[in-house]
């Protein structure tokens, strides 16, 4: 009966003696391993070792398939209030006119009012490259055209090759 953290219980524990604590939480210092097997056997549980670095380890009597079941249910209660974040990128031209603008940054407030992180994206192509600033003209539209007080800029607008990019966070975390 091994257990898949690598703690050692009962038989699988090697050491001459061990420092104990018993099923109230009671500390008896430091006990021969074979009397704390006893002692974990008269009262049905199991002698688990819950420090095996320290010197004498330290073991506990404990029901070990109940412990098991504990940890295992507190790894799956951390992993269901995980969220998975989610970067949201939005592209768009330099040219780009003032109703698809419109359109993008609800897009862009959409994203952010869902808790997402939004990348918004500038592509250059051909002599538009000579003409950065009407990109950064462009993403200072989009911040404006943005709900107040919604979003908090990650990473401001800055050139990547031929996009220039800025990153913004959701503040309704």
């Amino acid at each position: 009966m091994a257990d898949v953290k690598g703690l050692r219980i009962n038989e699988q524990i090697r050491v001459r003696e061990v420092r104990l604590i018993d099923d109230e939480g009671g500390r008896n210092g430091i006990v021969a391993t074979r009397e704390a097997l006893e002692l974990a056997k008269e009262r049905n549980l199991d002698l688990v070792e819950v420090s095996p670095n320290a010197n004498p380890p330290v073991c506990k009597i404990m029901d070990f398939g109940k412990y098991r079941y504990e940890q295992e249910k507190r790894l799956r209660d951390s992993r269901k209030n995980q969220k998975a974040l989610k970067i949201k990128e939005i592209r768009m031209q330099p040219k780009i006119g003032s109703g698809d603008l419109d359109t993008k940054a609800k897009h862009v407030q959409e994203f952010l009012d869902e808790g997402d992180k939004v990348k918004v994206t500038i592509r250059f192509r051909g002599r538009e490259l000579a003409h950065t600033e009407l990109g950064y003209d462009v993403l200072k539209e989009v911040e404006k055209r943005l709900r107040e007080g919604s979003y908090a800029i990650e990473k401001p607008a800055a050139m990547e090759g031929r996009f220039m990019s800025m990153t913004l966070n959701s503040k309704a975390k």
